[in-house]
C-alpha cells in the first residue's frame, strides 16, 4: 500500500510541476541564449564588442573583488567570466546582479520600520540572560542590535522530535482558533496532509475566523497547480502566492520564502523545518524515512513570529491591499508561563546585507565551550563557516554534523560530502542518518542553547531566502533537543574515519568543481 502511495504521489508531483517547471528553464535559456547570440553574431562589430565584454567583465571582477560578499559566492562568477566573457558576464546580468531587489528591499524596509516598533525591547531579559549565562547572552545581543527581534521570556515550548506529532498538535490549536490563524510554508501539497488541515480551516472561515495561508511559488511548484490558490480564496481562505515563478531579466525569482510558520491568534505558534505535504509526515516515502523537528511556543515570543508573517505578508507585493492595522495581530496576552527559560525567535532576509543565519551559527561555535553540534539536510557552507568548526574543533570543542543517509537530490548530496573531508580532518565528527532523509535544521551547544527552524546549512538558506528560526537559553527545550540528538546519532552512522582518508584524485577533481560553483547551487 505504500509503494502504492509512493508511486501516486511521486506522479502527482511530476505531473503538478513539470510544465511550469519546464516553461521556465526554457524561457530562461532561451534569454540566455539571444543574449549571447546578439553579442556573437554582430561579426562586423566582434572588435567592438569583444573589447566591451572584455572591460564589462573586468568592471563585474573588480565589483566582486571589493565587495563584501563571502569569498565562495564572488568565485565562482569570477571564474566563469574570466574563462568565458560573454556567457559569463550574460549569466551574471541574468541571475547574479539581481537588481530588480532594489524594489524589493525598499518595500520590505518600509513595512519593517511600521512593524519593529511593535515589538517589545525587552532589553533587561539580555541583560538577565549575560549574568546567568555570557555566551548566551552575546549571541542573543546579536540577534537583536542586528536582526531587531527581542529576547524573550514568559513562553511555554514544547519540541516535537517527529514532524506528524508536531503537525496534528498545530491542527488541534488551529481547531480552537477565535480570531485569526496565519500560515506560511515553502511547500504546500494538495494531497493527504492537506486535506487533514483543510478541513479545519474551513470549519474555522466559517465560525468567523480570519485564514491566511501564504506559500512559495517555487517551493510548491511540483506540488500544487496554479488553480490551488482560487480553490482555497473559494472556500473563504485569504491566500497569497510568494513571488511566482516567471521567467526574465533581473527579476526577484533567485530569493524564495523558506519560512514555515503558524500563528493562531497571536497566543500559540508553530515552527520548525517541515512544510505540509505527505513526504514530510511519513505519508509517502520516497526517500525512506523521513526526519523532521518543530517547536510550538504559547506566550510573549509569539509576537515575533507574528510579525515575521505580517512583514512577507505585506511587503511581497505592490499590488496587494496591505493591512493598514497590525496592532490586532501582534498582541500581549495576559499568559503567565511556567518555563523560565529564554526564547528569542529571528528572522532572515536577502532584503538587507546581514547573514543572520550563518552569523548565529558562527557565533555558537565560537560561544561553544564543551561541544556544539547540527544537524542539517545539506552541508554547502562558505570558507568562514569551515573554518569556525575547524577552529571550535582545534579549541577542543566536540563539533558534531548530522547529514541524510539517503539524499533527496543526488548532485547535492555529492556536494555535501565534498566537505567531509575539509572538516574530519580537524577534528569534526560527521553522521550520516541510516534509515532515511533528515530534514531537520538545528544546532545545540553545552546543554544551555539550542537553535531549532528553517536555516540549512546551505549557500541558498544563509544567502538568498527569507528563514526564520527559534533561539533557546536556559530552559527544558535545549535538553529536549540535545536528547534528540542523541538518539538521532545512535540511529546513524559515523563516517568520520572513512572521510579521513584522501579520496583519489579523479574523485577530488571532480568535487573541487562542484565546490568551486557550490555557491550558484
Amino acid at each position: 500500500m505504500k509503494e502504492k502511495q509512493k508511486t501516486i504521489g511521486q506522479k502527482v508531483k511530476t505531473r503538478n510541476g513539470i510544465k511550469r517547471v519546464s516553461f521556465c528553464a526554457i524561457c530562461i535559456l532561451l534569454e540566455v541564449a539571444f543574449l549571447v547570440v546578439m553579442m556573437t553574431k554582430l561579426n562586423e562589430y566582434y572588435g567592438i564588442v569583444s573589447i566591451a565584454m572584455g572591460l564589462l567583465g573586468l568592471a563585474i571582477v573588480l565589483g566582486l573583488c571589493a565587495s563584501d560578499k563571502a569569498t565562495s559566492l564572488k568565485m565562482p562568477w569570477i571564474f566563469l567570466i574570466l574563462l568565458f566573457p560573454i556567457l559569463g558576464v550574460s549569466l551574471y546580468l541574468l541571475i547574479g546582479l539581481n537588481g530588480g531587489t532594489r524594489k524589493m528591499k525598499a518595500r520590505y524596509a518600509d513595512v519593517d520600520n511600521k512593524l519593529f516598533p511593535l515589538l517589545p525591547d525587552n532589553s533587561e531579559k539580555i541583560a538577565e540572560l549575560k549574568e546567568k549565562n555570557p555566551n548566551a547572552g552575546a549571541i542573543s545581543e546579536y540577534i537583536k542590535r542586528n536582526a531587531f527581534y527581542p529576547l524573550y521570556q514568559n513562553t511555554d515550548v514544547k519540541y516535537f522530535d517527529d514532524a506528524m506529532t508536531g503537525y496534528k498538535a498545530m491542527i488541534n490549536e488551529i481547531s480552537k482558533a477565535e480570531k485569526y490563524v496565519f500560515m506560511e510554508y515553502f511547500a504546500i501539497q494538495n494531497s493527504e496532509a492537506w486535506k487533514m488541515l483543510e478541513e479545519v480551516l474551513v470549519d474555522r472561515v466559517k465560525a468567523g475566523v480570519e485564514v491566511r495561508v501564504f506559500y512559495d511559488d517555487f517551493g510548491s511548484v511540483g506540488f500544487v497547480n496554479i488553480d490551488f490558490a482560487k480553490m482555497l480564496s473559494d472556500e473563504g481562505i485569504d491566500c497569497k502566492v510568494f513571488n511566482p515563478a516567471t521567467p526574465g531579466l533581473n527579476v526577484f525569482l533567485n530569493n524564495r520564502d523558506h519560512r514555515k510558520m503558524t500563528i493562531i491568534d497571536g497566543k500559540v505558534a508553530f515552527t520548525g523545518g517541515f512544510n505540509i505535504a505527505d513526504e514530510y509526515f511519513n505519508i509517502t516515502r520516497p526517500y525512506k524515512s523521513w526526519k523532521d523537528t518543530g517547536v510550538r511556543l504559547e506566550g510573549d515570543a509569539v509576537q515575533s513570529l507574528a510579525m515575521t508573517f505580517l512583514e512577507n505578508w505585506n511587503a511581497v507585493s505592490d499590488k496587494d491591499v496591505d493591512d493598514t492595522d497590525f496592532t490586532k495581530y501582534i498582541i500581549k496576552y495576559d499568559y503567565t508561563a511556567t518555563n523560565e527559560g529564554y526564547v528569542q525567535p529571528y528572522a532572515d532576509s536577502p532584503m538587507d546585507n546581514e547573514q543572520v543565519g550563518e552569523e548565529v551559527y558562527i557565533s555558537m561555535l565560537n560561544k561553544a565551550e564543551k561541544y556544539c553540534w547540527f544537524m542539517t539536510p545539506y552541508l554547502i557552507i562558505t570558507d568562514e563557516m569551515v573554518h569556525a568548526m575547524r577552529l571550535a574543533s582545534k579549541r577542543g570543542v566536540d563539533v558534531r554534523i548530522i547529514t541524510p543517509g539517503v539524499p533527496d537530490k543526488k548532485i547535492i548530496y555529492s556536494v555535501t560530502r565534498s566537505f567531509y573531508h575539509c572538516l574530519v580532518e580537524y577534528g569534526v565528527r560527521v553522521y550520516e542518518w541510516t534509515p532515511g532523509f533528515s530534514h531537520a535544521k538545528m544546532c545545540v551547544a553545552d546543554d544551555r542553547m539550542a537553535l531549532c527552524g528553517t536555516i540549512n546549512l546551505d549557500y541558498r538558506s544563509l544567502y538568498h531566502h527569507f528563514e526564520n528560526a527559534c533561539f533557546f537559553a536556559e530552559c527544558d527545550t535545549v535538553t529536549d533537543i540535545r536528547d534528540d540528538f542523541v538518539r538521532t546519532m545512535e540511529e546513524s552512522t559515523e563516517v568520520t574515519e572513512l572521510y579521513k582518508a584522501k579520496e583519489k584524485a579523479y574523485m577530488r577533481a571532480g568535487q573541487l568543481i562542484m565546490r568551486l560553483f557550490s555557491g550558484l547551487l
